[in-house]
């Protein structure tokens, strides 16, 4: 199972995440575009940490909420949403090329993932951005009970899929993230590492009230916000390996 994580997120001299501290441990950087997080400089360094470490990189655009870090959601059109995603989406990509990278898939951030998650409008117009972009990207959803037809629909727009499943969060019932408003929403290392343990082994997880529900993913995001998320990583590196 691959390890992906939100990267190049700082902004000017705001700090966010230990990029060169996670780099090392992961498979795919999810590089902010500059809509929610990320400036110029910050993109050509994440790239060039990624270069060195031979990470694969993907495009991780967001509404244009810079203030809000891209967590408020907006009622953005179907063309709006196509081109913020095109815009942002090119720009990593210039910048990308220039470093000799090219990128393999596209995430979106925030807010306009859980639209995308909970909005068929959104996920269509996400998956339409996606198929109209200049060349052919993968496109990252959150892995759920409803992955068939999630599939079925990308199938529709031509455009392939990639399944994500979290390491730190605890699931609901119906299989989506529990909300974070609720007690035990995020994941205790101990409780974190049998979790992925769970998913490599079973391709399922637990839930809050647990039930099993199975997830079939292709990759899982980690957090590396702060040194306790970076340890957290490099154990969970140790036992997608097998070490």
């Amino acid at each position: 199972m691959l390890l992906n994580c939100d990267l190049g997120e700082s902004y000017g001299s705001w700090t966010m995440g230990l990029d060169a501290e996670v780099m090392p441990h992961i498979d795919q950087a999810n590089i902010a575009c500059g809509f929610h997080g990320g400036d110029p400089l910050t993109i050509r360094k994440t790239l060039a940490l990624a270069a060195e470490h031979g990470v694969n990189v993907g495009a991780h655009p967001a509404y244009p909420d810079l203030v809000g870090f891209g967590r408020r959601p907006m009622n953005l059109s179907a063309d709006e949403i196509i081109a913020n995603l095109h815009y942002q989406v090119a720009a990593l990509e210039g910048m990308a090329s220039t470093q000799g990278l090219a990128l393999d898939y596209i995430k979106p951030h925030g807010a306009l993932y859980n639209d995308m998650m909970a909005k068929s409008e959104v996920r269509a117009a996400i998956m339409q951005a996606v198929a109209s972009y200049h060349r052919p990207l993968a496109l990252m959803l959150q892995a759920t009970p409803e992955t068939d037809s999630h599939r079925t629909e990308a199938d529709n727009f031509g455009v392939g899929l990639m399944f994500e499943a979290f390491a730190d969060r605890c699931y609901d019932d119906d299989g989506k993230l529990l909300s974070r408003t609720k007690p035990g929403a995020v994941h205790d290392r101990e409780h974190m590492l049998a979790q992925v343990h769970q998913l490599q082994r079973d391709n399922t997880i637990t839930t809050v009230s647990g039930n099993i529900i199975e997830l079939q993913a292709d990759t899982l995001c980690v957090h590396g916000d702060n040194l306790e998320g970076v340890q957290a990583i490099r154990a969970i590196r140790a036992l997608v390996d097998g070490s």
